[in-house]
């Protein structure tokens, strides 16, 4: 049986909206839970290991299941993550990977290397599409795909978007380009970016065609993840980031709410999810 799992991120929720309060990890795993998540994803680059530990407690009595986010700065360091994730119950550990050759042939063997660990430990690893990491262009990740048949990705597509700054409407080149890796990944986040900006406010009327495109490739992406598993749970991660990811106006305020712009992109993926043909 095949099910969609739809996770928020901790450091979306520190704060979770405009207020600018940051609520005790108790009362953030309640709110998550209460509002239909099945999980929550827990950044080591924007916290520690300490919080990680802090918060664990109050998920297990929400019954939500961590994810883990490692940036690792050396080869060596994602195994402490590694067995941690192993100890949490984490489906998989996202990389967003710190160490970051210039070129190819010596960012094949870094890959390999987190991979092989991976495969040692027991805990699968995706690398996240994202900027300042070993992933961080487009076009160099499409190089790593073809040369490294068995990695796959955690498909963030908002940081591709403004990394090529991609004139809207996308060509069919680049569309191209970002199916491929689609193809490849194993799991997905939700943010909306345009050319210029990370992340865009959901119902602002000039953000609708970049809301639009989002939407099709999260579609794209849960339909060949769909071929590719006969089983299994397909995570998809809403992570709407506290500023400077939210844009502010001139007081400092964000400009919407993202709690409640996390269960909107919710509610759409489970509608895509089902669109699809549910969970069977």
């Amino acid at each position: 049986m095949r099910q969609l799992k739809v996770y928020t991120s901790l450091w979306a929720m520190q704060p979770h909206d405009q207020s600018g309060i940051k609520l005790p990890y108790d009362q953030v795993c309640e709110m998550v839970a209460g509002a239909g998540f099945d999980g929550m994803a827990i950044d080591l680059g924007a916290s520690d290991v300490a919080v990680a530990h802090a918060v664990r407690p109050h998920m297990q009595a929400n019954g939500l299941t961590p994810l883990i986010v490692a940036f690792p700065k050396t080869i060596e360091s994602l195994e402490d993550t590694l067995h941690m994730a192993a100890d949490f119950g984490a489906p998989f550990v996202d990389v967003i990977g710190q160490v970051m050759p210039v070129a190819l042939d010596d960012m094949v063997p870094v890959i390999e290397s987190w991979m092989g660990m991976a495969d040692r430990i027991g805990v699968p690893v995706q690398f996240e599409t994202h900027r300042n990491c070993i992933t961080n262009d487009l076009y160099t990740t499409l190089q790593l795909l073809d040369r490294i048949p068995d990695m796959r990705i955690c498909a963030d597509l908002s940081h591709y978007v403004v990394d090529r700054e991609f004139w809207f409407p996308l060509s069919d080149q680049d569309l191209g380009l970002m199916s491929r890796i689609l193809q490849r990944s194993d799991s997905f986040q939700g943010r909306v970016a345009s050319r210029q900006q990370i992340q865009l406010q959901l119902d602002f009327p000039q953000h609708q065609k970049w809301v639009a495109l989002f939407k099709d490739w999260w579609r794209e992406g849960l339909a060949g993840w769909r071929a590719r598993n006969a089983t299994g749970d397909c995570i998809f991660v809403c992570e709407l980031g506290p500023p400077e990811y939210a844009m502010t106006g001139p007081d400092g305020r964000e400009m919407s709410n993202r709690w409640e712009e996390a269960q909107v992109i919710k509610s759409w993926v489970r509608q895509i999810w089902d669109d699809l043909g549910g969970d069977g």
